[in-house]
């Protein structure tokens, strides 16, 4: 699986100098965590999950959360259990007939209530549980934080399988500001010792917001919102510098069009510059339409990968004029940014030098759901 493979040759020829590279959830965790790309969340009760999967229905899809927390009234739980059950156990029978290869899979994950939801699911899917890349913890806290990781750790013993987890950080002991920093701390401290099974944090911006009453509108962006962004600020200085090894979510982006046009994309494009620019990589959404606009934001310009590459080659310090002759490009501070962008090049290739995302977006044809591209 790779991002992008829906493309012709001819395409791929035209818009990359560098085509991205095939993973899958046996890859790298670094890998994995940095090429999730957009996470399309859907409730767990969705009928023909298994069948929308092996047809492609939604082109360009990498990664999907089945939800059974907001999404879903609680009296449809055993409902929504049941469905996940037979759906990821017809998947398994799908590929264990050759129909689908295992390596095609998108990533799947299962957004829970609790860890004891966590074990009857387990118990459910049985083997079928291998194609669960794993479980997204949410409104989690240094409170309740422990037992899930506990779970998810004896899961991953129990079914010798690996089992990742993606904690939601939305609870007010994060976004007020008089218990924040206490608990950013305690929770970096947990994600140290479950390092090895923390995959990425994601960020509840909607839930942040409600909590002041707030919302930002579809030409705006959460960093128009100044105690949000305040708060991001604080996760990025926690969990983003040197030497923790985590990877930071972009919020969920809530707006969507049933006919969209290249113009109805302008909030959400900025924003994922803007997650990017921040710290952030990766994006929720809750709409199959944003699934190649928010991807084609990941893709690396040729720029910005010569400019990678130098930096890299040249290591051990100094400052050098960039291969476009139009900026400095130092060495040692800008050494993490340079690995960073490699590591995006492979996952999301590099464009040429004479193309943008915007092209990349302009030029898809015969993509579902998309009316604003032409051939």
């Amino acid at each position: 699986m790779r991002h992008f493979q829906y493309l012709s040759q001819e395409l791929e020829q035209r818009l990359f100098y560098q085509l991205p590279q095939s993973f899958s959830k046996n890859s790298d965790k670094a890998w994995i965590a940095h090429g999730l790309g957009a996470a399309l969340y859907m409730p767990a009760t969705r009928a023909r999950i298994a069948q929308d999967i092996v047809t492609k229905k939604h082109r360009g899809l990498m990664t999907m959360i089945l939800c059974l927390e907001d999404s879903i009234e609680d009296e449809r739980v055993p409902e929504a259990e049941h469905n996940i059950i037979q759906e990821l156990t017809t998947l398994a029978r799908y590929v264990a007939n050759g129909v689908l290869e295992e390596e095609a899979l998108p990533f799947l994950f299962i957004r829970v209530r609790n860890e004891e939801q966590m074990e009857r699911l387990a118990r459910g899917l049985d083997q079928s549980l291998r194609l669960v890349t794993g479980f997204v913890f949410p409104k989690f806290t240094s409170e309740n934080g422990p037992r899930y990781l506990a779970v998810l750790a004896q899961l991953n013993g129990r079914y010798r399988t690996m089992l990742y987890g993606m904690p939601i950080l939305e609870s007010p002991v994060i976004m007020y500001k008089e218990s924040r920093l206490n608990e950013l701390q305690a929770l970096l401290k947990l994600f140290l010792l479950y390092e090895e099974w923390i995959l990425n944090i994601r960020i509840g911006a909607t839930d942040f917001s409600g909590l002041f009453g707030l919302r930002r509108r579809p030409d705006e962006t959460i960093y128009d919102v100044g105690v949000i962004a305040d708060c991001f600020a604080d996760l990025v200085n926690t969990f983003r510098r040197e030497p923790y090894p985590f990877v930071l979510s972009g919020p969920v982006w809530e707006y969507f069009e049933s006919q969209p046009s290249l113009q109805s994309f302008t909030g959400l494009l900025k924003e994922v510059r803007l997650d990017q620019l921040n710290g952030f990589i990766g994006k929720t959404i809750i709409h199959p339409t944003h699934i190649i606009p928010v991807q084609a934001m990941y893709t690396v310009s040729h720029e910005e990968y010569c400019d990678a590459k130098s930096i890299l080659e040249r290591g051990a310090g100094g400052v050098m004029k960039s291969t476009y002759s139009n900026k400095m490009n130092e060495a040692k501070p800008h050494y993490a940014w340079a690995k960073n962008v490699m590591q995006q090049s492979k996952i999301y290739g590099v464009l040429r030098h004479d193309k943008t995302s915007i092209d990349l977006l302009s030029h898809y044809k015969e993509v579902p759901h998309l009316g604003f591209y032409r051939s």
